[in-house]
């Protein structure tokens, strides 16, 4: 048992008002080797990395949570059992939302190059079994499952601007393959939400890491279309484009400076005019060593052994909203919360308040 945890430590962000509505996106990294481990893991209630996930979001309390790294089953037990865990702690999401992702889904072709079959780099997103890593939503208000939008399903050749590897000319993998790869390695959802003020849509995503390839730059492409889907969809592009108060929030994958992917396509979403970037950041960040890196210490969100502390999961709001305050849960060394930051993922909640007037 890992309620120690909750006793010990005190809030460090204080709740959002009355008034204000509280998005977050937390990749938890809670996806298991194998189709129901990481549920049996929840309720064995002995992992410290589940206690230390649940106590994250409990001290920041979101109204609505976009989570990564969440392994999917069609019953949606995982995910019903982690809430469960959550709620043990007094925070009530009655609202949830659970779709099969790409991650993991077989797809009976050679879609990573490497001439062999069945392999999990030749599922439609990485991954050994059908929603590993997957994708939830949790949320204080009703969310309007019959007017989700999937947009997992939508093939990568057909993102208009869309640019797929090649290797000496030819496609890569094949043509074959391009022919079925879908472009969401995780998932692209845009999930109505009815929130006291009026409706938004919170567009949420977990996109490929820009490395793990060749010269061909497979990955690294790939992540530049997922990230871009974003400004095709407000481009009217893929249907209708969200109008008015909607929110991105999810993993990207990709620094705005300091990754080794195409770091312009973070940029340019940031900058983006529909869009406002909060600029989240953290103490716990801001008083780590420096790195030389040209993104501001404070605002990392993710601490990697190899690659180091990068900016990789954000919340952007549409420009109507107005912000009231935002941050990463990344408290100080010598303050509470620290260590059960650490503990529960590479990666750290980020949040956003925006005021519902």
């Amino acid at each position: 048992m890992m309620r120690w945890l909750i006793l010990l430590l005190l809030p460090c962000v204080a709740a959002a008002g009355p008034d204000t509505l509280r998005v977050a996106t937390f990749n938890t990294e809670l996806q298991r080797d194998g189709p129901g481990l990481m549920l049996r893991d929840i309720r064995r209630d002995k992992d410290p990395q589940i206690a230390a996930v649940v106590e994250v979001i409990r001290q920041i309390a979101p109204d609505v949570l976009a989570l990564q790294g969440i392994d999917w089953d069609y019953e949606n037990q995982g995910l019903n059992a982690l809430v469960e865990r959550i709620e043990n702690t007094g925070l009530i999401y009655p609202y949830r939302l659970s779709l099969r992702t790409n991650s993991g889904l077989a797809s009976k072709l050679d879609l990573d190059g490497d001439g062999r079959l069945g392999g999990p780099g030749d599922s439609q997103g990485y991954g050994s079994f059908t929603g590993q890593g997957g994708l939830a939503v949790l949320s204080r208000y009703p969310i309007d499952t019959d007017a989700v939008r999937d947009l997992s399903p939508l093939l990568w050749q057909e993102l208009p601007g869309a640019v797929l590897p090649a290797h000496r000319g030819a496609p890569f993998p094949s043509a074959q393959a391009q022919a079925a790869q879908r472009l969401s390695s995780t998932a692209h959802w845009i999930v109505p939400i009815d929130l006291p003020s009026g409706p938004m849509q919170l567009m949420t995503f977990q996109a490929a890491p820009p490395v793990f390839d060749g010269p061909e730059d497979r990955n690294g492409l790939r992540n530049r279309d997922e990230i871009r889907l974003w400004r095709v969809l407000m481009d009217g592009k893929l249907g209708a484009a969200p109008s008015k108060r909607f929110v991105i929030a999810g993993g990207a994958n990709l620094d705005p400076w300091d990754s080794d992917g195409r770091s312009e396509t973070i940029r340019s979403l940031l900058a983006d005019p529909r869009l406002q970037d909060p600029a989240p950041h953290s103490k716990g960040a801001a008083q780590a060593a420096d790195q030389g890196h040209k993104t501001p210490n404070a605002r990392d969100t993710v601490d990697w052994e190899r690659a180091g502390r990068l900016r990789v999961d954000y919340i952007l709001p549409s420009s109507d909203w107005t912000i009231a305050d935002s941050g990463v849960f990344w408290p100080a060394s010598n303050d509470p919360g620290h260590a059960v930051a650490l503990q529960a993922s590479r990666h750290r909640l980020v949040w956003v308040d925006l005021r519902l007037d």
